[in-house]
């Protein structure tokens, strides 16, 4: 028997030992994926109601065009437009703002449109993905509406729950998934009557044959008038105020 007190070092390494909310190795494992999850959901929310973003004008594309290409400039353009037509700029922070420019964050046509906002000081969203080759934020969305996902699902429902209207500039599969997302989503009434435009008629008609789809009856040819067309940024805005956009207000 000895008096001497025992050596607790073990203990005090051990990761057991360690408070959850700081022990990394515990928050990635798989039994926090829920909260993990919800961390996601949580902290873009928060920072969404600071700056008061009521509602959004979510913009997706190609992330490969370039600066001085058409698409870029028309989505610029329409970055521009909206930002100022739409209420983007009602307010300052921590009052309401209603279609707020929303993209995927990334380079492209993402770019483009949270450039357009920017130049004109209206406030826009960039909700990036981390992907195996890193994607880095453009430089032109708003730095404190600059969020970073790991699940795509969670992603995406930010980026549907707020979309007063999804305006779609050409694009690969990255496009077409948030594509169809919405008009999913839209088809089973599982979101509001949002406005969809696609900017380009002959490169979406030539991509995708929507004709076809009601033609061998896989959509019904009511899932046709879902979405609409436009070449350019005016003709996009037009498009989406005959579809039901109200400026300066949310979509009920």
């Amino acid at each position: 028997m000895t008096d001497e007190t025992p050596d607790n070092t073990a203990q005090m390494a051990s990761p057991s030992y360690r408070l959850p909310a700081l022990d990394q190795d515990f928050l990635l494992g798989d039994s926090m994926r829920g909260v993990r999850f919800l961390l996601e959901y949580a902290k873009a929310e928060e920072a969404l109601r600071a700056w008061g973003v009521r509602s959004t004008i979510v913009v997706f594309g190609s992330a490969r065009v370039k600066p001085g290409q058409p698409w870029y400039e028309t989505a610029r353009a329409f970055g521009r437009l909206a930002s100022e037509r739409g209420g983007a700029l009602d307010g300052e922070v921590g009052d309401l703002r209603n279609n707020v420019i929303a993209t995927g964050g990334g380079p492209g046509v993402m770019e483009a449109a949270n450039r357009g906002a920017m130049e004109i000081g209206a406030p826009s969203v960039g909700f990036n993905i981390t992907l195996p080759h890193e994607q880095e934020p453009n430089a032109w969305s708003t730095p404190e509406l600059t969020f970073r996902f790991h699940y795509f699902a969670m992603r995406k429902m930010h980026l549907a729950m707020r979309a007063n209207a999804l305006v779609v500039f050409p694009g690969g599969f990255g496009t077409f998934d948030e594509l169809f997302e919405l008009l999913t989503l839209r088809q089973t009434d599982k979101a509001p009557p949002i406005p969809i435009v696609l900017v380009d008629r002959d490169y979406w008609t030539t991509v995708i044959n929507f004709e076809a789809l009601a033609e061998h009856g896989m959509i019904a040819r009511r899932d046709l008038d879902l979405m609409g067309f436009a070449d350019d940024a005016e003709g996009i805005w037009r498009e989406l105020l005959v579809r039901g956009l109200k400026p300066h207000e949310n979509l009920e």
